[in-house]
């Protein structure tokens, strides 16, 4: 099957490589550029272990061929840190005790990412339904809706500051 040359840009790098039609966005990022941070759950978008932010919006990169996301610019859970430095959300995330196994923090994490750069004041209800394409089968909810709610409220502070 002939390959399809595509271009992306994932945590500010740019990336050129050929691709077969129907390889999933997920196996690119994973296999073929080592970040592991997105996680493959259920391979059929219900359990959000794979949420990046594609151009801003969550989504989920199981069910994305990479094809689809020539273009694009992408950021996964590993661009989120600046060197030493967590992000105000992976901070929240550890002080609210809202990582457990950790399996489906990456993508919960990355859809509150989206949620608060296209709202960086959400009420609980909106963090709720953003996270609510995300299983968690150990923490619950209700500490990540925490870590959400105090990671914007941060995030805000830092930049009125």
């Amino acid at each position: 099957m002939k390959k399809i040359d595509i271009k992306l840009t994932v945590n500010g790098e740019q990336h050129e490589m050929a691709v077969a039609p129907g390889e999933r966005l997920l196996d690119v990022l994973r296999e073929r550029l080592g970040l592991t941070g997105t996680k493959e759950g259920c391979g059929e978008g219900e359990c959000g272990a794979c949420t990046i932010n594609m151009n801003g919006q969550a989504v989920l990169s199981c069910l994305m061929l990479a094809v689809q996301a020539d273009g694009a610019t992408i950021l996964t859970i590993e661009g989120l840190q600046k060197g030493a430095d967590l992000h105000p959300l992976q901070e929240a995330f550890i002080g609210e005790s809202a990582v457990q196994c950790g399996y489906c923090t990456p993508g919960m994490i990355m859809a509150s990412d989206a949620l608060i750069r296209n709202n960086p004041s959400p009420t609980q209800g909106m963090i709720r339904d953003a996270l609510a394409n995300n299983i968690c089968r150990c923490t619950g909810y209700d500490r990540p809706v925490k870590a959400v709610l105090k990671a914007a409220s941060q995030m805000k502070e830092r930049k009125n500051g």
